[in-house]
């Protein structure tokens, strides 16, 4: 049955999966068949659009990158190839394949039983990111039971930090009731809320380092789609430092500048278009919080409100957003001059680079679109992930060999940057791949008190992290308003 499974997800993939599954989860919110169809077909079209537009561009950007190592001087032994990869190697193992069928299952009923508020089941693609970490437990212990319990304990933290940002989320990315709960995606929360009282100290939430601000203050070069043009002239620049008096130089440089500049104009568009697929549902499960509640009143407090609940969506309805690609951008270079001068570093990430907009995500969020301290954000958490991602090199290299790829010639170790440099997951990791009770006991209890603390004050802890968010100056909400 497994076989069968990921015979049919690997033939339909995910444009055609993931509708189906909204096409489904809409009828069971009894959405009309017709707007359910439609959701459906948005979702295809969104997650098509998303897939020609960043095979298109990764090409580019990948070649341009490796110019910008080859340009540095790097030598490092563990290369990111790409999160493709894992994913490859996640449903060619047998604790992969049983996460992907009882996952689901699970993903159900933690959602029935009030476990979670966040109903992960719409968005089924994205759960090869804990089959990935089972995997390559299971290939480290041989352990199936022990790795398949790693892949579900990841989904339960996951769904709880998901839960932490989903008000923020929703309200940031205007998509009502929605929140992102992919792991590879989710744990940047954790940084987003301890360091944010250091940044503010510095002095970080008074930098209107915003798209508004950059819209309104530099007029035409303050429009996302001059500053994606603008920002691939300087990482063109960067990747041929050192031939820049060539013709064929300025060739590659000019073409990077005009692909990032139709990066920045056009995924927005995909993104609304994709965004259209969650809509209905998100709007159903308002209707029905509010008959839950017993009021029906449109200006109820959703913050305070208890029975609210929330729709898993594909991170993808977020990278277009300005803040969030253009942070992820800069951060593209910067990320490749850490690797190179951080001691002890042996990560080299190339590929996933380009995921850099999704990994941002709940950091934007949080942050209410402070790239300043996004881009903070992310040197301190993704530093710390270089060296997850070179403790795991020779695990997840033997993981990917064995159950997925052959690895591309004169390569010796592989990563994704995106996968495994993730230090709370490589944390948790650690206490199961130990087969230590009291590891893996210690991280339970953690997760135990606190979903307590989150069922019992989340209308608190969302109040706190709507007022640190109005903190950030650049928005006509904030507690600082906006003078230009």
């Amino acid at each position: 049955m497994l076989e069968t499974v990921n015979q049919i997800f690997q033939i339909f993939g995910a444009s055609v999966v993931v509708p189906i599954m909204i096409f489904i989860v809409a009828l069971c919110l009894k959405v009309k068949p017709k707007t359910a169809m439609m959701s459906a077909f948005y979702a295809g079209v969104g997650l098509t659009g998303f897939g020609w537009v960043i095979q298109a561009f990764t090409p580019t950007i990948t070649k341009i990158i490796k110019q910008m190592v080859s340009n540095t001087g790097i030598k490092l032994p563990i290369v990111d190839i790409g999160w493709q990869a894992g994913s490859l190697a996640s449903f060619g193992s047998m604790v992969g394949l049983s996460f992907f069928v009882f996952g689901l299952i699970a993903e159900l009923l933690l959602f029935a039983f009030g476990v979670t508020k966040i109903f992960m089941a719409s968005n089924l693609w994205n759960n090869f990111g804990f089959m990935i970490w089972g995997t390559v437990c299971y290939y480290v212990t041989h352990n199936f039971w022990l790795s398949l319990g790693l892949s579900f304990f990841m989904l339960l933290y996951a769904l709880l930090l998901a839960e932490v940002q989903a008000d923020r989320w929703s309200d940031y990315y205007g998509v009502k009731n929605a929140s992102v709960a992919s792991l590879h995606n989710i744990e940047q929360v954790v940084p987003a809320i301890i360091l944010d009282p250091l940044w503010n100290l510095l002095g970080f939430n008074k930098v209107k380092m915003t798209p508004e601000y950059f819209k309104n203050k530099l007029g035409v070069f303050g429009e996302p789609t001059t500053l994606g043009a603008l920002l691939g002239l300087l990482i063109g620049i960067l990747g041929n430092i050192n031939a820049l008096n060539t013709m064929k130089a300025w060739g590659q440089i000019l073409t990077v500048a005009v692909q990032l500049s139709a990066i920045m104009t056009i995924f927005p568009l995909i993104t609304n278009v994709f965004s259209q697929a969650f809509t209905p549902l998100a709007d159903e499960i308002d209707k029905n919080t509010h008959k839950t509640t017993g009021n029906s009143d449109e200006s109820v407090n959703e913050v305070t409100n208890k029975k609210r609940w929330f729709l898993g969506v594909d991170d993808g309805v977020g990278y277009g957003e300005p803040a969030t690609i253009i942070s992820g951008v800069i951060l593209i270079p910067i990320m490749v001059l850490i690797a190179f001068i951080l001691p002890g570093n042996k990560t080299l990430p190339i590929v996933d680079l380009i995921s850099l907009p999704f990994m941002v995500e709940s950091i934007v969020a949080i942050t209410r679109g402070n790239i300043l301290k996004v881009i903070a954000n992310g040197i301190v958490w993704f530093s710390l992930g270089l060296y997850a991602s070179s403790w795991l090199g020779t695990f997840y290299t033997g993981a990917v060999s064995h159950y997925g790829v052959a690895l591309p010639a004169g390569i010796v170790l592989i990563t994704s940057f995106n996968l495994m440099s993730r230090p709370l997951n490589a944390l948790v990791f650690a206490a199961f791949v130990s087969q230590n009770p009291f590891f893996i006991g210690l991280a339970i209890i953690i997760y135990l008190v606190l979903l307590f603390v989150l069922r019992r004050y989340r209308p608190q802890i969302w109040q706190y992290l709507n007022n640190m968010a109005a903190k950030n100056a650049g928005y006509s909400g904030s507690n600082e308003k906006i003078t230009y």
